[in-house]
């Protein structure tokens, strides 16, 4: 028996013994600053350039927005951004996953850093956090059940800017990229929500973005936790329908 495997973009379709299935594609992505590559990491293709200042914004590498364009030497899957860097990468490790081995307390303080404190507001009522996972508008995660989505929305629960991608982290890696091509950072007064469960890097991402709630469909990490709390944000999870979960900020929630 064999399987085809047609790529259309972010999905693939694959046919095997008759039948047809469509999946998420999942590629790597290297990551270039002035032609030397920095990190290679696994998403679902589209909005490269997104990620790519997302994800170097997100580590405090960049304060601005960069040029960035495929590599000169026309390797797929990657991208060249246009240095130099804030810092020496060096100096930190990239927490990319739920795996790495982070160290709890010393991993907040360097966050703590290169991130302000959350703004005071806005105030938003429970049952808009609650609802706020139905604006995550997920067709990719309809046709292949394999994506994740994140979304920034006004305090009235608008949706302005959303991505999806197979990992939690590079769809808000997408939605900061983009937030800061446009100018909109910090994210003061806005939100994120994100489907999935809450971890450290999801709330490393949104505090260093500068908003001030960050919300989820699942459940937060006890480190994610205490992340958010001492940077004064506002974490919900949970959030079902009618029903959501405040672990800490619960000034703004109403």
């Amino acid at each position: 028996m064999t399987t085809h495997v047609r790529i259309h973009g972010a999905e693939a379709e694959l046919e095997h013994d008759g039948l047809t299935d469509a999946v998420a594609v999942e590629e790597p992505l290297e990551i270039r600053v002035d032609g030397r590559p920095l990190t290679v990491t696994m998403r679902t293709p589209g909005h490269d350039e997104e990620l790519a200042l997302g994800f170097l914004y997100g580590e405090a590498l960049i304060e601005a927005a960069r040029p960035v364009a495929p590599a000169p030497d026309l390797v797929a899957n990657t991208v060249e951004v246009t240095g130099p860097l804030a810092r020496d990468p060096g100096e930190r490790r990239f927490y990319t996953t739920s795996s790495c081995g982070v160290c709890g307390k010393g991993a907040i303080e360097q966050i703590a850093v290169s991130s302000e404190p959350a703004p005071a507001g806005p105030v938003v009522s429970r049952e808009l956090v609650a609802a706020l996972p139905e604006r995550l508008r997920q067709p990719g995660l309809q046709r292949t059940g394999g994506m994740h989505a994140a979304v920034l929305l006004t305090a009235h629960g608008h949706a302005i800017l959303v991505r999806e991608d197979v990992g939690r982290h590079h769809a808000m890696d997408k939605v900061v990229g983009r937030a800061l091509i446009d100018g909109r950072l910090p994210l003061h007064g806005l939100v994120l929500c994100v489907s999935g469960r809450l971890s450290f890097e999801l709330v490393q991402k949104a505090a260093r973005a500068g908003t001030p709630i960050l919300v989820g469909v699942g459940a937060p990490t006890s480190l994610a936790v205490t992340l958010a709390d001492e940077g004064g944000m506002t974490l919900c999870g949970f959030a079902r329908g009618d029903r959501v979960n405040v672990y800490c900020g619960s000034e703004r929630v109403a």
